[in-house]
C-alpha cells in the first residue's frame, strides 16, 4: 500500500500543504540595502539525507544579484533536479537574521498555523514515494527541470494532532541524531586510520633510526620496493554483453563500482564460468585490484584486497603477491603511498582518469626487512578497518530503520501519541 493510499488514524485528516504552509514572500517593506550584510544560502549549502541545518554564508546586498526571500524557521526545499530527487532540503533555523536569500532553485516554505509541526512536513518530504510522485510532475526541458511551487501546494499531507506531531518527529529527528553519529564516527575511525598509515609506514612498529629515500622517510631497516617486484600485475576484461549466458552465473565481476572498501567479499555484478572463459582472469583470493582508468580516481584511490576468487574488468589490475607479503599488507602499503601515485595520473581528452601501467609497474612502497613486522601492521589495520566497518554496518541498519519509520508513523501504522517521549529538541 502506498503512503497515500493508506488508512489513516480516526483523529488524523489529510489537508493539502497549502491548508497548512506558504510559499514565503519578502515583504515590501524589506529593503536589501537597509543591511550591511546578509545571509545567503547557495545550492551547495543546502544539506541531504536528512540533514537540517542550512549553512550560508554572509554577503552584502551587491553581491546578491538574484535569490530567493525567506525567513527564520522555514523549510527550503531544492526544485530542481537531480537535487530534488536526492533529497536536498533544509530548514533554516540558524541564521542570525530573521531573513536571508537563498539560491533561485529554492522553494522557501513557512507554516501558517502554530498547530503544526514543521519538521513533520520536512520529514514527509524525505518519504521515497513522495519524492518520485513530485518528481514526476516536474515541467521544463531535460536536465532543468524543476518541481512548480503549485505541484508542492496541492500535495496531500498527513495531519495528526500536534501532540501526536511532535511525538512522530521527535522519534525521526533522535532516529537522524543517530545516523549522523554514526557518519562523525566513521569519519573519525577512517581518519585515525590514514594518520595511523602515516605514521607506521614512516617510523615502523621498531622504533628504529629512520633513513631518506626517494619515497620519503621510512625506517632504517626497510627498503622501497617496486610493484613488480612484489606482484604479478594481470589485467581483466568484459565477457560480451550480448551473450546472456556469460551473465548468468555466481563468479563475482568487480568493476570501479565495487572498490569502496579495504576489502571485497562480493562484487555487484556476477558472471558464468563461460563468461570467465571467454574474456577474463579469475584473481585469487588475497589479490589486490587497483582501478587504473575511470572517474573513480578524482577523489581517492580505489584498491581493495578480495577474500575470495574474483574476475575484473579492463579498468582494474589484479596485483597478485609473489608471496613476500600479503595482499592485506600490499594494498595497506599502496593506500599508504596513494597521494604518489595519484599524482600520476593522466586525464584524457574526454575526462577520463588513467593511471598508466609503467606508473603502476615502476611504483614503490615501503616495505619491512622483518615479514612478522608486516604481519603485526596487518593486525593493527584490520583492527582499525573492523572499527570502520562496525560502524558503516550500525549506520546501514539506522537508515534503514529511519526510511521504516518514516512511512509507518506518516500513515498511523505505528501509533506513539500515548508513549512518554521528549520532545523538547522539536518544539523549540
Amino acid at each position: 500500500m502506498t503512503i497515500l493510499e493508506a488508512q489513516l488514524p480516526a483523529n488524523w485528516t489529510w489537508q493539502q500543504v497549502s491548508d497548512l504552509y506558504r510559499i514565503t514572500k519578502k515583504p515590501r517593506d524589506t529593503h536589501f540595502n537597509e543591511h550591511d550584510v546578509i545571509p545567503f544560502v547557495p545550492m551547495e549549502l543546502v544539506p541531504t539525507n536528512g540533514k537540517e541545518h542550512v549553512r550560508f554564508e554572509m554577503r552584502e546586498p551587491a553581491q546578491i544579484a538574484s535569490g530567493t526571500y525567506f525567513e527564520l524557521g522555514d523549510i527550503l526545499l531544492s526544485k530542481i533536479t537531480p537535487s530534488f530527487e536526492n533529497g536536498k532540503q533544509g530548514i533554516a533555523k540558524s541564521i542570525p537574521a530573521p531573513f536571508g536569500v537563498a539560491s533561485t532553485e529554492v522553494i522557501p516554505l513557512q507554516r501558517i498555523t502554530p498547530e503544526v509541526n514543521s519538521r513533520l512536513l520536512f520529514y514527509y518530504l524525505l518519504h521515497p514515494e513522495v519524492r518520485n510522485s513530485i518528481a514526476g510532475k516536474m515541467e521544463g526541458s531535460t536536465g532543468r527541470q524543476r518541481v512548480p511551487e503549485r505541484v508542492v501546494l496541492e500535495y496531500p499531507l498527513p495531519n495528526p494532532p500536534r501532540m501526536e506531531q511532535d511525538k512522530i518527529v521527535a522519534v525521526l529527528w533522535n532516529v537522524q541524531r543517530a545516523i549522523e553519529l554514526e557518519e562523525k564516527l566513521i569519519a573519525t575511525a577512517r581518519e585515525l586510520k590514514q594518520a595511523a598509515m602515516c605514521q607506521l609506514f614512516t617510523c615502523g612498529l621498531r622504533g628504529e633510526a629512520q633513513k631518506e629515500t626517494e619515497i620519503g622517510l621510512i625506517p632504517d631497516s626497510w627498503n622501497p620496493r617496486t610493484i613488480l617486484e612484489l606482484c604479478e600485475i594481470w589485467s581483466g576484461g568484459t565477457p560480451r554483453k550480448s551473450i546472456a549466458a556469460y551473465w548468468s552465473g555466481n563468479v563475482p565481476w568487480v568493476s570501479g563500482k565495487d572498490l569502496k572498501s579495504p576489502s571485497l567479499d562480493d562484487a555487484i555484478d556476477h558472471i558464468s564460468v563461460a563468461g570467465v572463459e571467454s574474456a577474463c582472469r579469475l584473481a585469487p583470493q588475497g589479490a589486490v585490484l587497483l582501478l587504473v582508468r575511470g572517474m573513480g580516481l578524482a577523489k581517492d584511490l580505489p584498491v581493495a584486497v578480495i577474500n575470495h576468487p574474483m574476475t575484473f574488468n579492463q579498468d582494474v589490475k589484479a596485483l597478485v603477491s609473489r608471496g613476500e607479503y600479503s595482499g592485506r599488507f600490499l594494498r595497506s602499503a599502496i593506500y599508504a603511498g596513494k597521494e604518489r601515485l595519484l599524482s600520476r595520473i593522466v586525464p584524457s581528452a574526454h575526462g577520463t582518469m588513467t593511471l598508466n601501467l609503467d606508473d603502476v609497474e615502476n611504483f614503490k612502497v615501503a616495505c619491512p626487512s622483518d615479514p612478522n613486522e608486516a604481519t603485526e601492521l596487518v593486525a593493527i589495520f584490520d583492527a582499525l578497518d573492523s572499527k570502520i566497518s562496525l560502524h558503516e554496518r550500525k549506520w546501514l541498519t539506522l537508515r534503514e530503520l529511519f526510511k521504516t519509520l518514516l512511512h509507518k508513523l506518516m500513515t498511523g501504522e505505528i501509533r506513539v501519541a500515548d508513549l512518554d517521549i521528549d520532545v523538547s529538541e522539536v518544539t523549540q
